[in-house]
């Protein structure tokens, strides 16, 4: 096989791909579209759980049934491999729920389910989504009885731009996809807008909820305080060992007065 046909056979299977992509995409426009809640709950600061909610458009799933069937149970697949449940709502709906420990976890965890490394005998579809880089940094400065969190996201959904056939948009990102994801945290948090690809959150209570931009690179930053349970800890001993010392010097008489010998009448 020469040269020039391989690239003719590539170039051929690529556009057809782009094609395929294309009138799914069209079929979505027309009726519903990909929405797609990825939220973080901290119940404390040792415990939390990735919550997924992820809904598919009819019209989706029946241009395209197969493709859509092999990405939830690849979905499905990837949260068991990191101890966490799906529930499967109908054939096009699943929530997802995967714990984590600390923000160490949450981090690792959240990274290896939107990264996965996938099997080098797997098999992909023509119809398959494109490639999303997903990144999600936690830091974390224990400042005694409070621990500071700083939680990075950066997303980069500029390949579902690519929705167009020489130059011209068909379809709009915006209007097939709804992407959203959220923080829920004991005492809120504060968003850090110092990026160009910020995006300002919209605040319900202690939830703060972020309109991801299909097409654009996404950069949320956020600050949110915990109580740190062992500096607590370690303060509340010290302060227990510090009342049995004043107690006992306090209110007990001094053992060196048992000692000291009694006086002799003469």
């Amino acid at each position: 096989m020469n040269s020039k046909f391989l690239t003719r056979k590539i170039s051929s299977g690529i556009k057809r791909s782009r094609i395929a992509w294309i009138m799914i995409l069209a079929s979505l426009f027309l009726s519903g579209c990909v929405k797609y809640d990825v939220g973080v709950n901290f119940d404390r600061p040792n415990h939390g759980e990735i919550v997924q909610h992820i809904k598919l458009g009819e019209r989706l799933t029946s241009f395209s049934g197969d493709s859509a069937t092999q990405w939830l149970n690849s979905i499905e697949q990837r949260t068991k491999r990191l101890e966490g449940k799906v529930k499967r709502l109908s054939s096009e709906e699943i929530t997802v729920t995967i714990p984590f420990n600390n923000g160490a976890d949450l981090e690792t965890k959240f990274n290896q389910f939107f990264n996965p490394v996938e099997p080098q005998n797997s098999t992909k579809t023509s119809e398959e989504l494109p490639k999303i880089d997903s990144k999600l940094e936690v830091a974390q400065n224990n400042l005694l009885l409070l621990s500071r969190q700083v939680l990075t996201y950066d997303l980069d959904l500029r390949s579902l731009s690519l929705i167009a056939n020489n130059g011209n948009v068909l379809v709009s990102p915006g209007a097939v996809f709804d992407l959203e994801f959220s923080l829920n945290t004991p005492w809120g948090g504060r968003s850090i807008e110092k990026s160009a690809n910020s995006i300002p959150p919209q605040t319900y209570g202690q939830q703060m909820l972020w309109k991801l931009q299909p097409g654009q690179l996404n950069h949320i930053e956020v600050v949110f305080w915990m109580p740190d349970f062992l500096g607590i800890g370690t303060v509340f001993i010290c302060l227990f060992v510090a009342l049995g010392i004043f107690l006992r010097y306090s209110f007990m008489p001094d053992p060196q007065t048992f000692l000291a010998p009694t006086p002799q009448n003469q």
